[in-house]
């Protein structure tokens, strides 16, 4: 499993890709907090509100980028049978690629951290609201994390980069968006609303974001990764 993290890791950051897509996520994030309209500066209080809700947009589409190789690549160049006879089963090599995208993902949300210090430094008083800025972290590595899965997911289904790509980044969008928009029919009105919605990533990251590690929230990301990487392995099966 180390070594498929490994070699994941060596091929991603063996060119430039790997450091663009994280230079990008950086500088997106950074524009759009000190330098566009409705920015920091105008907001005028010290919070990275702003930042917490962009991310996951940028991570809904540079986490499928991220992970359309992942697996397509491997049937479509026929390297996927060199693994097979390798003494490795196909939850290692999932759990191994899988990791390997957690970290890249990680060294992309690490150096984010210079928004805090910068925020705190801008603050009048010197103080920013740490606990809600530890759980949106938190929320935000865990949304990562999610997305990751599905990515990977998507990637076994497909020899195609491009159609792996489309197919994670709707799947992502749809866990994300689709159930807060599909508890605002009037059907669910009177209650089922709520449990709609809690169906919803959407839900447990603003929950998360709010400073309060509540254990649903965590069991509910840990289920959805579970699912997703449970169904990649019976997907390699097959093959």
């Amino acid at each position: 499993m180390w070594s498929i993290c490994k070699k994941e890791l060596n091929q991603f950051f063996s060119n430039l890709t790997g450091y663009i897509a994280i230079v990008i996520f950086l500088l997106i994030n950074a524009i759009f907090l000190f330098m566009l309209n409705d920015n920091v500066f105008d907001f005028g209080y010290a919070s990275l509100e702003k930042f917490f809700e962009l991310a996951p947009w940028v991570f809904m589409f540079l986490v499928p980028a991220i992970t359309m190789r992942s697996l397509s690549d491997e049937f479509k160049a026929g390297t996927f049978e060199i693994l097979k006879t390798k003494p490795l089963s196909s939850g290692q090599i999932v759990l191994g690629k899988y990791l390997s995208i957690l970290v890249v993902l990680l060294l992309a949300i690490i150096p984010t951290i210079m928004y805090v210090i910068t925020i705190r430094s801008l603050s009048a008083q010197g103080g920013i609201d740490g606990g809600g800025i530890l759980g949106s972290y938190i929320g935000l590595f865990l949304l990562a994390a999610v997305f990751a899965a599905i990515g990977l997911c998507c990637s076994g289904f497909t020899n195609n980069a491009v159609v792996a790509f489309l197919i994670s980044t709707f799947s992502c969008l749809i866990l994300y968006f689709g159930f807060n928009a599909l508890s605002q029919l009037p059907f669910f009105a009177g209650g089922a609303d709520y449990y709609v919605e809690m169906l919803g990533i959407d839900f447990h990251y603003r929950s998360l974001s709010r400073g309060v590690l509540d254990s649903r929230d965590l069991v509910y990301f840990t289920s959805v990764i579970f699912v997703f990487l449970l169904v990649t392995i019976k997907n390699l099966h097959k093959k």
